[in-house]
């Protein structure tokens, strides 16, 4: 049974409570882990602010010298690592390997800035006076992680946290905790001081409680949806403690007349399909000009109905299953409204037959049409293999319709007209958007959502700025 990893070691929990991870392909059970307690937190938060002085006081080059190990470590294990993600994500095991690369290049980019941590200097701020700007960590920082992406949306809380000089308590979500918890073990054993990284796995009501709730904790990075968000927010302001949130999206993809259909419909297909649609920065919604939507709809339906469906560890598979019984109920349930709005299904809409897919989560990729501007499709935010297409007659049509939600992560916009493209990259009320490109994340660029999608930055150097308290200093020189 795989535990709690405080202080370097694996730690049994306090409490007797346990939970299987589930494989979503099969049904089988992968592992069993503890359901983390107060206590265990409590355990876990002191370790952490016992090694912070310690790593604080460790010159930032050394800090990212010893994350560089980290990472060597991460991609000496890479093939094991992507078995065990697929086995309890279930996504297919060449995302596996995506995912792990991933965190190792963000783990890998935030070292590289270590030597580029820098303060300020106001001189002649008054009479034998300057002015320092001082950077410090925060201290403890918590990250709560969700399982669509366990580990690279671990990355982006790890990286930028260590590189500052914090050190962390991670929750993993309850049902994708192993590779986690694996990652942690090898980066520790890379050379991460003891108590650095700590990770206790359990309930969100229980440990993420408490992690919001610990007076110790000084910083919350959390990934999940916005509902949760909220929760999040107002628990972590009764201590005024800082937050990151990336919450939910509802992508829009906006398809000009002018556009590349072919190089648009597989922007579409990757954006939408990836990870089983299970990304809070897929493409949910697609807008088309009246003038190619046929052709862009007949050639994105060919596209994806030669999308295989299948376990993960099945080499010419691109989606597996969804993660759980009830995410699957819940795009079921948004599809199925959409039908009885009067929507057409002109692809998919269904549960993939044979004994294959009898034990596991698996959905058809679906593709809808004639829907209804009410539709659960459009106005709420689908977490699973399904897209609406949606006619307009223009870009001010198109731009309405794609800011008429109360979210703002992600936008993607395929013209070859440059006042187009420049017009919906202004008026696109999303903290990030793609232009005649795949939705791809990059390190090198700050990311954070707009409206209910988020708060503060991802990514980017500003990242670090998330994880760093501002000081003003007054020096006077006597004469």
């Amino acid at each position: 049974m795989v535990t709690h990893f405080i202080a370097g070691e694996y730690v049994s929990s306090n409490g007797s409570a346990t939970k299987d991870v589930i494989n979503p392909a099969t049904g089988d059970v992968v592992d069993t882990v503890p359901r983390g307690t107060v206590d265990d937190v409590n355990d876990a938060v002191q370790a952490a602010a016992a090694a912070f002085p310690g790593w604080w006081e460790t010159p930032a080059a050394k800090r990212g010298a010893i994350m560089y190990e980290a990472v060597k470590a991460i991609r000496a294990n890479v093939d094991d690592l992507a078995r065990l993600l697929t086995s309890e994500q279930g996504k297919p095991l060449a995302e596996a390997r995506m995912e792990i690369h991933r965190f190792a290049y963000t783990i890998e980019h935030y070292a590289g800035l270590a030597k580029n941590l820098r303060g300020g200097y106001v001189p002649n701020l008054d009479e034998n006076a300057h002015g320092l700007i001082l950077k410090r960590p925060y201290g403890v920082c918590a990250a709560i992680v969700p399982w669509n992406f366990p580990l690279s949306l671990l990355g982006n809380k790890v990286g930028p946290a260590l590189v500052a000089g914090n050190t962390m308590v991670i929750k993993p979500a309850e049902t994708t905790p192993l590779t986690d918890v694996k990652v942690i073990e090898l980066m520790s054993r890379a050379g991460l001081p003891p108590g650095v990284l700590n990770l206790v796995i359990g309930q969100g009501s229980v440990v993420g409680q408490r992690l919001l709730e610990h007076p110790t904790i000084a910083k919350v990075g959390f990934t999940g949806s916005t509902e949760v968000g909220r929760r999040v927010m107002a628990t972590a302001a009764e201590t005024i403690k800082r937050v990151t949130l990336e919450l939910g999206g509802s992508d829009p993809l906006i398809v000009c007349d002018d556009a590349d259909v072919d190089q648009a419909v597989s922007a579409a297909s990757v954006g939408r399909f990836f990870n089983c649609g299970q990304a809070c920065l897929a493409i949910k919604r697609i807008f088309v000009f009246e003038a190619v939507v046929d052709e862009f709809t007949d050639k994105l339906v060919a596209k994806v109905n030669r999308l295989t469906v299948g376990p993960g560890t099945e080499p010419r598979v691109r989606l597996g299953p969804l993660h759980t019984p009830e995410q699957r109920a819940e795009v079921e349930d948004q599809v199925r409204d959409a039908v009885e709005r009067g929507a057409t299904v002109l692809t998919g809409g269904k549960r993939p037959e044979g004994q294959q897919y009898e034990n596991g989560n698996f959905y058809l990729p679906t593709v809808l049409t004639d829907v209804d501007p009410a539709a659960k499709v459009l106005t709420e935010e689908v977490f699973g293999p399904a897209v609406p297409i949606v006619p307009v007659k223009d870009l001010d049509e198109a731009l309405a319709r794609a800011n008429d939600s109360i979210f703002g992560l992600g936008s993607s916009i395929w013209t070859n007209d440059i006042n187009k493209a420049t017009r919906a990259a202004e008026k696109l009320e999303a903290g990030y958007t793609w232009i005649n490109s795949v939705a791809k994340i990059y390190d090198e660029l700050p990311f954070g959502g707009f409206k209910q999608s988020g708060l503060g930055q991802e990514h980017g150097i500003e990242a670090i700025d998330h994880y760093m308290a501002t000081k003003a200093v007054v020096v006077k020189t006597l004469e």
